[in-house]
């Protein structure tokens, strides 16, 4: 499986404190199935100061331990972005770190606060769109305004955002309320993907094979690689490493696109 969103660099935002604790998930993430992760760490000014040079550095560091470590997995680098006026400041200065390329579209992982679908969300979101970045909205089921009415989601949809789904969402750990909206958005062929979001191995442990099962049984086998092997692969397209990932080369096309995609 290909996992785009996981906090697996050390000391950098609120996944592993340590190089230990991240090796440990790392090993973790392997024997869960997954052999293609993305290293997502928060970008969120004032809070996390991660940017896409200082990932782009953390992440050849991790890289080399892995390596010296004999971990077999594949990686990448990107960031989870939050809906912050100062990500239009990061994009004009180049540091907006970006998963791939879809269509002509950059495709970036975008965060909104948990509590609501912030006033102003649409126009952040054409922004972006203006600029050819395509955001991909991180565990909307979480969101409490759109566990609360779904529907809230719809306008960002409708304007071209692609949608990724938690494991552990599916699996029924984040609740029962985000298990339900999330279903309902494989329903509405709104999520290209689901990921891990994994943070460590005590409250945040991957959990990618439980979803892949749960998805086979509640949906089909076809469903859950489209979710998380082929949509996670062409949300990650044109990323240079991607050419090392084997069956992830071809580049696959995402099966459900957003309702205002081109």
């Amino acid at each position: 499986m290909i996992d785009i969103h996981c906090h697996l660099l050390p000391g950098i935002d609120d996944g592993p404190a340590t190089t230990e604790d991240a090796l440990a998930l790392a090993r973790a993430l392997v024997a869960d199935g997954v052999t293609q992760v993305v290293l997502t760490p928060h970008v969120f000014p004032g809070r996390y100061e991660n940017w896409r040079s200082s990932i782009a550095d953390e992440f050849e560091r991790f890289q080399a331990l892995m390596a010296a470590e004999g971990i077999a997995l594949g990686m990448l680098w990107a960031g989870e972005v939050r809906l912050t006026p100062e990500v239009l400041d990061l994009l004009a200065r180049g540091e907006l770190p970006f998963l791939g390329e879809v269509g002509g579209y950059r495709t970036m992982l975008l965060e909104m606060p948990d509590s609501q679908v912030p006033l102003g969300a649409l126009n952040f979101v054409r922004h972006l769109l203006a600029a050819r970045v395509r955001p991909v909205i991180v565990h909307p089921e979480r969101n409490r305004g759109v566990m609360e009415k779904p529907d809230r989601l719809r306008p960002l949809v409708e304007a071209g955002c692609y949608v990724q789904l938690t494991a552990g969402s599916l699996t029924g750990h984040f609740g029962a309320r985000a298990q339900v909206v999330a279903t309902e958005m494989i329903h509405r062929n709104w999520a290209q993907a689901v990921a891990s979001d994994a943070h460590n191995l005590a409250g945040r442990q991957p959990r990618m094979r439980e979803a892949a099962a749960w998805l086979t049984k509640h949906f089909d086998a076809a469903t859950a690689r489209e979710l998380t092997v082929l949509g996670p692969a062409g949300l990650c397209s044109h990323n240079a490493a991607v050419n090392a990932w084997g069956s992830a080369s071809a580049t696959p096309g995402l099966g459900s696109k957003p309702l205002g995609t081109p």
